[in-house]
């Protein structure tokens, strides 16, 4: 396996800010569709139904196939899987330098892994993780893992709770601790305020963290999602029912 990678410019989301940053993205094969652990810990029932493993060029075999393989490679050989994956962030620097571009990764496409857990040794010299190795790109994610559990992230490393049918409690959490929630609405008409916060129009871009600190992040169901009908308390949220608290 030569490359981890993909680059930002073949999905239609990330493309739309090419002229500003030089973007790639790891997809793995999510859940358990690797064959080994469940690199989605957190998913729930909902969201891994409505899953965009399968959008644009994920609906090809090959591309399935590789996702299985990476995903494999990082559990059976860490260290090859490790060393490959800093080889494409050096290629994606010198892109991004020659350009005079930033250079951003996103390294839980299709999965929801604790990578600043994970150390990597470079040319003899270990750093607690990618992030820190890599201190001049910017790492950003969207997550379902609880806030608790992510604290002190590196500088550079940004994350976006993402919002499910069995973690609301959780995703209020992140908001009170100043992280962003993303919820998933069945409308491109997205409400003004939802869990009392602000909406942003998630859509327009990618770049999490460009957002304000302090909004939910409004996206529009894509893929499978938009045959699932959006309800009050499911992972696909009814953009035309308010969010009321419990009484």
């Amino acid at each position: 396996m030569k490359t981890l990678l993909t680059l930002g410019k073949s999905n239609t989301k990330t493309a739309k800010t090419a002229d500003r940053v030089e973007q790639a993205i790891l997809h793995l094969a999510p859940a358990t569709l690797g064959g080994r652990q469940n690199v989605c810990s957190y998913a729930s029932e909902q969201c891994i139904d409505a899953c965009l493993n399968l959008s644009g060029l994920g609906i090809m075999d090959s591309v399935q196939r590789a996702r299985i393989a990476r995903t494999q490679l990082l559990f059976d050989d860490r260290e090859t899987f490790l060393e490959i994956l800093c080889k494409d962030i050096d290629r994606l620097r010198k892109r991004a330098a020659k350009k005079s571009l930033l250079p951003v990764v996103r390294l839980n496409g299709t999965s929801d892994i604790l990578w600043e857990r994970m150390p990597v040794t470079v040319d003899g010299v270990t750093y607690a993780s990618v992030m820190d190795r890599y201190t001049d790109v910017q790492f950003y994610d969207y997550t379902k893992i609880p806030t608790k559990h992510r604290r002190n992230l590196p500088s550079n490393y940004h994350i976006t709770f993402s919002l499910s049918e069995n973690n609301q409690a959780a995703a209020l959490e992140a908001l009170l601790a100043g992280v962003n929630v993303a919820v998933v609405f069945d409308s491109e008409t997205l409400p003004s305020t939802y869990f009392g916060r602000p909406v942003i129009n998630g859509s327009s871009s990618d770049l999490r963290y460009e957002d304000p600190s302090g909004v939910v992040v409004g996206l529009c169901a894509k893929g499978k999602a938009k045959k699932i009908r959006g309800t009050a308390d499911g992972f696909i949220r009814a953009a035309s029912i308010p969010w009321r608290a419990a009484a």
